[in-house]
């Protein structure tokens, strides 16, 4: 019997997941950067991971900042393209982070946007938590940054359209047995396309439970990308810095 293909490995590899989320802000993205730059305040010899880093984009702006970045993900295509970039402190690699990629290298391991919590069984997420601190060095520090899912379950737009390209995407959400699924159908040429993005509504309380598991501390809970205090009502983010 063939195991069901994870919706990650085809959706994150499609031209059409890209071209749906072309808009997202750079800029933003940046600003948050340089924020968590300031806050963590990486010495200039430091080995940064970025994990489930897509086309790149974020190691890139943290490479032109001077540090020495790996990039991780899944994707063969986003990692094809994002090794356009690399140079002698900058490299990129196709890799399952539930497996242990380099140990005891990395001072600070960042998982950003949400690039976490998409395996169909719980226990992947420990594994996948396990590994990526086995990473770490005795001391370095992981950063993740997650929805608030409680904000985003209470603000769940259950059907939206967009237009991108000449494209319509008809898009539903749902929360569906402990996971937030959304559904992206569209149409291109006269052929039908469905997708499916499913992330796990980890709520702080699960994460907690997780950090427990894998040896690690809390530091710090921040709840958006200017690094204000986590509020489980009204943040936008929880933005954890967690220690090995």
């Amino acid at each position: 019997m063939t195991q069901p293909i994870d919706w990650f490995s085809t959706w994150f590899d499609s031209p059409y997941y890209h071209q749906l989320y072309k808009s997202r802000d750079a800029h933003e993205a940046q600003r948050f950067m340089d924020n968590l730059l300031d806050h963590l305040q990486p010495k200039p010899n430091c080995k940064l991971m970025d994990l489930a880093c897509g086309k790149g984009r974020h190691a890139i702006y943290l490479n032109e900042k001077g540090y020495d970045v790996t990039g991780l993900d899944l994707s063969e295509q986003s990692i094809a393209f994002a090794k356009q970039f690399e140079n002698d402190r900058l490299h990129f690699f196709v890799h399952d982070m539930r497996e242990v990629f380099q140990p005891d290298t990395f001072d600070f391991v960042l998982n950003l946007f949400t690039s976490f919590g998409y395996f169909q069984a719980d226990a992947e997420n420990v594994v996948a938590l396990r590994a990526t601190t086995a990473s770490l060095k005795v001391g370095g520090k992981l950063v993740i940054d997650f929805m608030n899912t409680r904000r985003v379950i209470n603000r769940l737009v259950a059907h939206e359209v967009k237009e991108v390209d000449n494209i319509t995407f008809h898009i539903t959400r749902k929360l569906e047995a402990g996971f937030i699924i959304k559904t992206i159908r569209f149409e291109d040429q006269g052929q039908p396309f469905e997708f499916i993005e499913k992330v796990r509504a980890l709520q702080y309380e699960e994460f907690l439970e997780y950090f427990q598991m894998s040896q690690l501390r809390v530091a710090e809970v921040f709840g958006d990308y200017h690094l204000n205090p986590f509020d489980p009502e009204k943040s936008e983010r929880m933005i954890f810095i967690l220690k090995r």
